[in-house]
């Protein structure tokens, strides 16, 4: 049995999961390190490969250790989710840094500081900036986006490169759809709003019509499909799918808040940004609209109740989420993510995505070590056929990459309350709806 302090270390390692085959050299960020791999660490008789090196990391508390070097590939700068994936970022970075100073990994410590880059939101600039860190990495511990990540799937397979999505499309279930090297943590989107519907409709009143709203091609089409389905099988008039584009391309959300008062139906679910659901949930409201809303995880952002839409998000909005609000449960997880913080609360729940998609990463580095191969073959090799995960209470226990009939269902439901640490109050966690329940997943909701 591996100690917790063990398992804390090997946090660190899973933040850059992902080992991507390059193309090209290294970008021109003077943060790059090159971490070509010693043939064994002779210490633990380990065979390791790219992305571990004997050297101990730069700035490292454990001078005897080596370094494992993770990837990350984030939206930090000009994509729809810089807040959240700021947040995501500090949150993995935390748990990696719990996992070093624990003693770190097999007689390694983990970095990510030094192969983290951004991918602003955009497929094109994601497969860039793999390709001038794969050289780099064992794995990568984060590549955010569910089209960015597919846009770089081929190399990653071609690599022997696994990874931690920050994202829960229905399709890192299914190997051929992720070729076997993503690992999902938490209800997909699809299955999070066919378990969040039920608990809306449980708790409040039956609803005749439902319709969804958010980007086509990604992360609002599987919020879409899954709401879709719902409404099949419990009888539900489906309304349609509003296909909307951030604002930063379509300028407002003038044209989704039009379709949602001419359909007037009872609910909307919401795939979308923080800042394009303020402005559809206040505009909406503002003209009258008085149905409700309920939105998937990434939906929320404290900071929304510091706009003009606050009044409107208090009234008419719920949260779908699959891991508790930060600070408002008393796990395991949840007093390492406040230890690590020192206090300082984050800004929004990225940091505790972030650290809860580190465990799986930390299962395989965990899993390989004990098998004396920290190469990415035995990286890989590790989660072939499913993964054992214990997320210390964050999430159920789970087999990852293992049969999805076996998969995650639950979630956590969550309302607006400024009172609460991050302007959200958790009502409940673990719910699992009887449609999600009896939803036959054997193939991805939407093609993303």
């Amino acid at each position: 049995m591996i100690s917790r302090k063990t398992k804390l270390s090997l946090a660190a390692v899973g933040a850059a999961a992902l080992v991507l085959s390059a193309c090209g050299g290294s970008s021109d960020d003077g943060g790059t390190s090159t971490a070509t791999s010693d043939p064994t660490d002779t210490s633990q008789g380990i065979v390791t490969g790219t992305g571990v090196t004997s050297e101990p990391c730069p700035g490292s508390s454990n001078p005897d250790n080596g370094c494992i070097y993770l990837g990350v590939i984030s939206d930090l700068t000009e994509g729809p989710f810089v807040p959240l994936a700021l947040e995501v970022v500090r949150g993995q970075e935390g748990f990696w840094k719990s996992v070093n100073d624990n003693g770190g990994v097999a007689g390694f410590d983990v970095n990510i500081s030094q192969n983290t880059r951004d991918n602003k939101y955009d497929p094109a600039v994601h497969s860039q900036e793999y390709r001038a860190i794969e050289p780099n990495i064992l794995a990568l511990a984060q590549t955010l986006g569910t089209p960015q990540t597919q846009a770089i799937l081929p190399d990653m397979d071609a690599d022997n490169v696994i990874g931690a999505p920050a994202s829960w499309w229905s399709g890192w279930q299914f190997p051929d759809d992720d070729f076997g090297v993503v690992m999902e943590s938490g209800a997909s989107y699809c299955i999070a709003i066919m378990s969040g519907m039920d608990w809306y409709v449980e708790n409040n009143a039956a609803i005749d019509t439902v319709m969804s709203v958010g980007p086509p091609g990604d992360f609002g089409g599987d919020v879409a499909a899954g709401t879709e389905a719902w409404a099949g099988a419990n009888s539900v008039e489906f309304s349609g799918f509003v296909e909307q584009l951030p604002n930063a391309v379509a300028g407002n959300q003038d044209a989704a808040v039009q379709q949602i008062l001419a359909a007037n139906p009872d609910v909307v679910t919401l795939g979308t940004g923080p800042a394009e659901v303020a402005e559809i949930i206040g505009k909406a409201a503002a003209q009258g609209y008085t149905g409700k809303f309920v939105g998937s995880a990434p939906t929320w952002n404290p900071i929304l109740l510091q706009t003009a839409a606050a009044p409107a998000l208090l009234a008419l909005y719920t949260n779908v989420g699959t891991t508790a609000s930060f600070g408002s449960t008393d796990t395991i997880a949840m007093q390492a993510m406040e230890k690590a913080t020192g206090g300082n609360v984050p800004a929004n729940d990225g940091y505790t995505y972030g650290w809860v998609w580190q465990y799986p990463m930390l299962a395989a580095l965990e899993k390989a070590a004990a098998s004396g191969d920290l190469t990415r073959e035995g990286l890989r090799a590790a989660i072939t056929g499913g993964l054992e995960v214990d997320y210390e209470g964050a999430l159920p226990n789970a087999t990852v990459n293992g049969p999805s009939s076996e998969v995650d269902r639950s979630v956590t439901i969550s309302v607006p309350d400024e009172a609460s640490t991050l302007g959200i109050r958790t009502i409940t966690t673990g719910y699992t709806g009887p449609t999600a329940e009896a939803y036959d997943y054997s193939a991805p909701c939407s093609g993303a």
